[in-house]
């Protein structure tokens, strides 16, 4: 049997509601709607880490950031680890890699990183076992502006594109459609910056004209009730979603005229979302933040949607799912059983309905503002943080105290945290014991988990002592 194609398309900073498939209003994403008819659509996918480099990093060993080393950003992968990209050329696939990488450069954050290929090309024992057509930059959002920029090819020559950043990286992609080996079966990976902010103007770039296009847009309801700055971002951050579509349509359009439709699989989502300046903003933030690094789904919830091979008929799978198993997931489409080298589960078992007594549950790592960890479930997010400890600086702690707990059944936008009303202490301690469960396979030891009161009190009772 004739091996599929796979194409895996992620976006940078993309909330689920951003899309037709999920509720928004707008006409953003037709082409995605249209997919997710044809495959499936997880309506309920959550990122395992809402910061961008943690995030590439699993994507591409199949491991959680805290067992890989990079748990933050400016952190490059691990030399020696088997990677997605290494697993798929095994495998006789001709691999292709565009756009934004985030992996290849090392040192503290808010200082010049030691090795730094942020802006230089990124050598080939640092590009994850991809050997193949290359067009990308360690640090997209620093070569790059909304409209212009460059990135770096297969032999480090540099590449300087003009136009939209989003067309002119789907662009790349329909480059390679044309080159590729035919004899071949290939992997290629595009993943774009959008709709990510960009970093030095502290803005969300759309293609010029978005806040007159986009402008009767209907704010989602936590950034409805909780402000931040989404009402003046809100129009070209859509402009951005819209033209990732735009482009997604482009690429189906060439695989179509390739006559390689058929026989491909596209995979779509993002590695994480937004919440638009309006969480973190409590006591407990302890490093830094700005538009993610947090258990709410503002930032975990993520678009997912599979099409081609097995993933046909326009199918929804509600049960809550995580991208931590989109690499084991790709590897068992080439069929690669990886076991238990890689976390996570093959997603096609899970829209099958192969695993009996599947618990219904995700789980998320929070770093940079602060060293976190949350649970999911159907009706409750409840989340824990180290106190007096830097998510920046630290990847684990040995004590954690409660965060947050809001019961979505009363709750949906996640605005009132119930973590210490005396109505929810069973279901509390049921959450914790099911995260501490996961943090033990995840860590390898097992914390321990305050209640915030006690936490609160003691360092009343600290400070009352000092004085």
């Amino acid at each position: 049997m004739q091996k599929k194609n796979i194409v895996f398309y992620f976006s940078d900073q993309q909330r689920a509601d951003t899309c037709g498939c999920y509720g928004q209003p707008l006409p953003i994403t037709p082409n995605l709607d249209r997919l997710a008819g044809n495959g499936v659509l997880f309506a309920n996918a959550f990122t395992p880490q809402p910061v961008c480099g943690p995030c590439r990093a699993l994507f591409q060993t199949g491991q959680y950031p805290t067992r890989t080393g990079c748990f933050r950003n400016n952190i490059m992968l691990p030399a020696g680890i088997k990677t997605l990209g290494s697993y798929m050329e095994d495998a006789g696939y001709e691999t292709a890699y565009v756009g934004k990488w985030h992996l290849a450069s090392d040192g503290d954050l808010n200082q010049a990183p030691v090795i730094d290929h942020t802006i230089t090309a990124i050598p080939k024992e640092l590009r994850g076992g991809y050997t193949g057509f290359w067009r990308a930059a360690d640090v997209l959002e620093f070569t790059s502006h909304g409209y212009d920029g460059y990135v770096f090819d297969e032999n480090n020559r540099k590449i300087l594109f003009t136009g939209y950043r989003a067309d002119c990286i789907n662009g790349m992609a329909l480059e390679f459609l044309d080159v590729r080996d035919r004899n071949r079966p290939f992997f290629l990976t595009v993943s774009q910056i959008e709709p990510h902010h960009q970093n030095d103007r502290g803005h969300y770039e759309g293609p010029v004209g978005s806040k007159e296009k986009y402008r009767k847009f209907e704010l989602p309801g936590d950034l409805k009730a909780l402000g931040g700055n989404a009402a003046c971002e809100y129009p070209d951050y859509l402009g951005q979603c819209a033209s990732l579509d735009e482009n997604l349509g482009r690429l189906i359009a060439k695989l179509k005229e390739k006559e390689l439709y058929e026989d491909t699989i596209i995979i779509y989502t993002s590695d994480h979302g937004s919440h638009f300046r309006t969480r973190n903003l409590d006591a407990h933030l302890n490093g830094g933040d700005d538009y993610k690094r947090t258990g709410h789904d503002a930032a975990l919830k993520v678009p997912l949607v599979i099409a081609g091979g097995a993933y046909t008929g326009g199918q929804v799978v509600d049960d809550l799912v995580s991208t931590e198993s989109l690499p084991k997931t790709i590897l068992a489409m080439v069929g690669v059983d990886v076991g238990d080298a890689m976390i996570g589960e093959n997603l096609l078992e899970v829209v099958e309905k192969k695993y009996p007594g599947r618990e219904n549950q995700v789980f998320a790592q929070i770093s940079e503002s602060r060293i976190g960890w949350c649970i999911r479930t159907p009706e409750f997010l409840y989340a824990i943080y180290a106190p007096g400890m830097n998510g920046c600086a630290s990847a684990s702690a040995d004590v954690y105290a409660d965060d947050y707990l809001y019961d979505m059944r009363n709750d949906p936008y996640q605005l009132n945290n119930v973590v210490e009303d005396a109505a929810y202490p069973e279901i509390k301690a049921d959450l914790r014991r099911r995260l501490l469960d996961w943090m033990e396979k995840a860590e390898g030891n097992r914390p321990v988990i305050i209640d915030s009161a006690n936490y609160t009190q003691s360092c009343k009772f600290i400070e009352q002592m000092c004085k």
